[in-house]
């Protein structure tokens, strides 16, 4: 009876751990937010049409606050706020990802692809893992995916544990690699596209020392995973996924001695192709790119029912399995709501331009390389609020641009230096809602993902940090 329970479990069910531990968390941020409300005195800028900040437009109205009524009821306004529909399409992208995946697990779909996958690298498993981190952080440095490539994560933690490996591979190969990877941008339009297009320089201006910052991420990233994975070899139980591993280990085949369904490989090799060449698309065509989210939501729902319902023998039973695996993801739709309530909270409470007004000014006046970390952790305090990297752009940068060019900053020291702060903690703020999204995806606390990522984003922070002083030393982009 125990197994039975175990095979009806959703595919991509949330921990309930990590559910509670997040939320109290964010639920601590917003209380504070509106404290600080009280406090903070309360300023506008006048803004042009695009939404960018007019320069010298700042105008003090007073401390007001926030109403607490209005505090409490944010989790469930932003679905009516300016956000309402990033919000609602990232909600229902996640509902469809898990419906999707468990539809794949039921019909044999990870087993027949993780199978063939891991036969193919059987005796080149570091390889394999080189390959995947690579392959992420390319999509992320060049096209800026990250949010659509979490649709892989589940495949690719089923991955990384029939090689023998734990869930915290999994999640580093895909989700560390595809952020570290637009942190890291060459070309990502999202952030390194827009800031040229807002700077009116060439996307490939300062491209050199983007390309060698991209190959030290990747260097750095890819021997914290081949350590982590020789450390979990020679000792499973350092693993800080351990146990739960070794349920979901018991839940799966061995990829060895299964036998392939070769109708079901190929049915789900194709949907994967075909989501492949949507990503590319998506990428490629700019006229597209702003509605990935909701394309990508209905290739998945559409290609993925197809596909459940071409290899299994019970069709009503794939639209049930679906319905299921929407289900087992609603706590985390709520956690995105919570997300989204500090931004809202902010802008309502009139205190978000205040401090964006405080910190430019805080600019002006010092030396280059004090100008840039100052630029550097007002992004990294913006990011907390607003994880869109576009929205930050938009907002900040035609007012900070003149001001840096001013103090004799080139337009690329800017935009690698937001790059830098807008990107790695992606995988750190509790306030971002894929970072939601990938832990209860993987079923990991938020805890434990910090214990063990801390020690590589200090490192993230003390490169990134390097080549900023490199950047001023050779006054980059000159």
């Amino acid at each position: 009876m125990q197994k039975k329970s175990v095979k009806e479990k959703s595919f991509s069910s949330i921990n309930l751990r990590s559910f509670l531990m997040v939320s109290g968390l964010l639920i601590v941020i917003i209380a504070v937010v509106g404290i600080l409300s009280n406090f903070i005195t309360q300023g506008v800028y006048q803004r042009n049409e695009d939404g960018s900040i007019i320069a010298d437009s700042y105008v003090a109205t007073g401390v007001g606050g926030i109403a607490f009524w209005r505090v409490l009821t944010a989790p469930f306004r932003v679905f009516f706020s300016s956000d309402s529909l990033t919000i609602i399409m990232i909600s229902v992208f996640l509902l469809v990802m898990s419906g999707v995946f468990n539809v794949m697990e039921k019909t044999g779909g990870v087993k027949a692809l993780i199978g063939k996958i891991t036969k193919s690298f059987k005796n080149r498993k570091k390889l394999a893992v080189l390959i995947v981190i690579l392959f992420f952080m390319l999509f992320g440095s060049f096209f800026g995916m990250f949010e659509e490539l979490v649709t892989l994560l589940p495949i690719i933690i089923v991955f990384a544990l029939s090689m023998n490996y734990d869930t915290m591979t999994g999640m580093g190969i895909c989700m560390l690699s595809a952020c570290f990877g637009f942190a890291a941008a060459i070309t990502n339009p999202f952030s390194i596209g827009l800031a040229s297009e807002i700077a009116g320089v060439p996307v490939y201006e300062g491209v050199w020392l983007r390309l060698v910052f991209f190959v030290l991420v990747f260097s750095v990233l890819a021997t914290f995973i081949l350590l982590h994975v020789r450390k979990i070899t020679k000792n499973p139980t350092k693993s800080l996924t351990y146990q739960d591993d070794l349920e979901r280990r018991n839940s799966m085949v061995d990829m060895d001695s299964v036998e392939v369904d070769q109708k079901v490989f190929k049915t789900y090799a194709i949907f994967f192709s075909i989501q492949m060449v949507v990503l590319i698309l998506l990428a490629s065509v700019r006229a597209i790119s702003g509605y990935a989210i909701p394309i990508l939501a209905v290739t998945f729902l559409v290609g993925g029912i197809i596909s459940g319902v071409l290899v299994s023998e019970d069709k009503r039973k794939v639209f049930k399995d679906f319905i299921n695996g929407a289900i087992s993801m609603l706590p985390a739709v709520f956690m995105i709501a919570l997300a989204s309530s500090v931004k809202l909270i902010l802008e309502e409470s009139k205190i978000i331009d205040t401090i964006i007004h405080f910190a430019i000014h805080t600019l002006s006046g010092k030396s280059a390389f004090v100008t840039v970390l100052l630029l550097y952790f007002l992004i990294l305090f913006l990011q907390l609020f607003i994880g869109s990297a576009s929205a930050k752009i938009v907002l900040i940068m035609p007012i900070i641009m003149p001001i840096c060019g001013m103090l004799g900053l080139s337009p690329a020291i800017v935009i690698l230096t937001y790059c830098m702060a807008d990107g790695f903690t992606d995988m750190i703020f509790p306030t971002n809602p894929i970072l939601l999204i990938g832990l209860s995806f993987a079923k990991v606390s938020y805890g434990k993902w910090i214990k063990w990522t801390w020690l590589l984003q200090l490192i993230m922070f003390a490169l990134t940090l390097l080549v900023l002083l490199f950047a001023t030393g050779v006054n980059y982009g000159m």
